[in-house]
């Protein structure tokens, strides 16, 4: 065991020697592939040192915003005008009360990775964190870069619009620095066909590839040329969030009476909104092919629940919930739409629901072709399961109804760059189960062989399965 006494000793949720010895030797060291975030490319490329440890750590953390919610804190000191000290002071007097939420164990975690302090957060100790932090925070060891090198980031992946101009990847990409940054195409603009501002998304497309999009040929060769933009800018990935795949039988002449019928303004049925969003999501499955992409899918989010609230504050600040969706029936069928001519390519699927774990488990084994190992992944636990439980339960039940060696492991998908410390938390969690198996009989003593397969899930598949040109 460990000598350390504080909340977060090194020994933190690893309740066996065999998990002891396979964290600490075989993952702990490892560096982090983090391949689906939201952080910012622009605050990346300039090697942005924040004016507070604010601006840091509370800004845009809509995990924290919702908890201080629904702890009776006033927005004045969430989103609104209290200074950031009123407003870490306030987060930090709170997290006590956080106890078993995850935000009690990261806070603890970043607390400790990011500033060596080893206190457990009190009401009492909180100004004088404040003081401490906020005082490290402005100097050069704290820069975005910085803070990646320091929890030994490896690449990130961003999620950018399609419309972007990957400036920042660009400059990025220029400068030398031995930290990766990679775009990922997400075009889920493009596939609200009913949103009002659906033309004008359009209208700026037609701006970057320089020809009209009356058509929806045309809008395919649009969204085909700022493929191969984000393509020749290091994008290997692609991204989806939808409440469920749809898959809606349609003929070519259906999909471009519905996009002329759109580009007039004029409202569409509920169906033809299905079989427009079948088409396109079926036409670039096939480009993502072409050029060897992977597609991710994340899938089941109930977004701005709260009208009144987003319409203050906007998207992803903190409304959402998760879904019940009928995910199962139309997600085979995309899939299977896709690989029958053979292009499906490498995909991973996220769920939020839980009551959809077992259902991913079994159907990414549908689509695994024998091509390469785990070409089709169930991804890790996601927004409100990368959790214990939700972690925990990912792995038993991919363990049980699929193929866990081949499992390409945990991303942060946050927008906070002091949330590294998840990938820690994830392969703490990861090699505890895995050694307690060891302890109980359930698995050989084994550890060089139990070992390279924690180590795999912590980095190495995610590094085969990731084929950038960089490498």
């Amino acid at each position: 065991m460990s000598s350390d006494n504080s909340f977060i000793h090194n020994d933190f949720l690893l309740e066996s020697d065999n998990a002891r010895l396979l964290y600490h030797d075989y993952v702990k060291k490892l560096p982090i592939i983090d391949y689906h975030n939201h952080l910012s490319p622009k605050l990346i490329s300039e090697n942005t040192i924040f004016d507070s440890i604010t601006s840091l750590w509370l800004e845009g953390d809509h995990y924290k915003w919702r908890a201080l919610r629904t702890l009776g804190i006033s927005e004045r000191y969430i989103t609104g005008n209290a200074s950031d000290k009123e407003k870490f002071i306030k987060y930090m007097s709170t997290v006590p009360l956080m106890v078993r939420n995850p935000l009690y164990h990261w806070t603890h975690l970043e607390l400790k990775r990011y500033f060596g302090i080893s206190d457990t957060i009190s009401i009492a100790n909180a100004e004088k964190i404040f003081q401490e932090t906020n005082t490290m925070t402005k100097t050069p060891e704290f820069s975005t870069l910085s803070l990646l090198k320091k929890m030994n980031v490896e690449r990130v992946c961003t999620t950018d619009d399609p419309l972007d101009s990957l400036k920042y990847h660009k400059s990025h990409s220029l400068s030398g620095n031995n930290i990766l940054m990679n775009p990922t195409f997400r075009p889920d603009k493009f596939l609200l066909i009913k949103a009002p501002d659906f033309n004008k998304y359009l209208d700026v497309l037609e701006e970057k590839v320089d020809f009209k999009i009356e058509t929806f040929e045309n809008f395919c060769e649009g969204l085909e040329k700022r493929i191969e933009y984000f393509h020749f800018n290091g994008c290997r990935i692609s991204d989806h969030g939808l409440q469920y795949v749809p898959f809606h039988e349609f003929t070519e002449l259906e999909i471009e009476n519905i996009f002329k019928k759109r580009r007039r303004n004029e409202s569409l049925l509920p169906n033809e909104n299905e079989k427009f969003q079948t088409a396109l999501l079926l036409f670039l499955g096939r480009t993502y092919f072409k050029f060897g992409w992977i597609q991710q899918f994340h899938l089941g989010a109930m977004r701005n629940n709260n009208g009144r609230m987003y319409n203050l504050l906007g998207a992803d600040s903190g409304w959402d919930s998760i879904g019940q969706y009928p995910i199962a029936t139309s997600l085979s069928d995309f899939l299977n739409e896709l690989d029958k001519n053979d292009q499906l390519s490498k995909t991973i699927l996220y769920n939020l629901n839980p009551a959809d774990n077992a259902m991913m488990a079994s159907m990414i084994g549908n689509f695994n072709d024998g091509s390469i190992a785990g070409k089709v992944q169930w991804g890790s636990g996601w927004w409100f399961l990368d959790q214990i439980d939700g972690i925990t339960n990912q792995i038993n039940t991919l363990s049980n109804i699929g193929i866990i060696s081949c499992f390409i492991g945990m991303l942060t998908d946050s927008r906070s760059f002091l949330s590294f410390p998840r990938h820690e938390y994830f392969r703490r969690l990861l090699c505890n189960i895995f050694g307690n198996d060891i302890e109980r009989g359930k698995l050989p003593n084994d550890i060089s062989w139990i070992g390279k397969i924690v180590s795999d899930i912590s980095y190495h598949n995610a590094k085969k399965y990731l084929v950038f040109d960089d490498e």
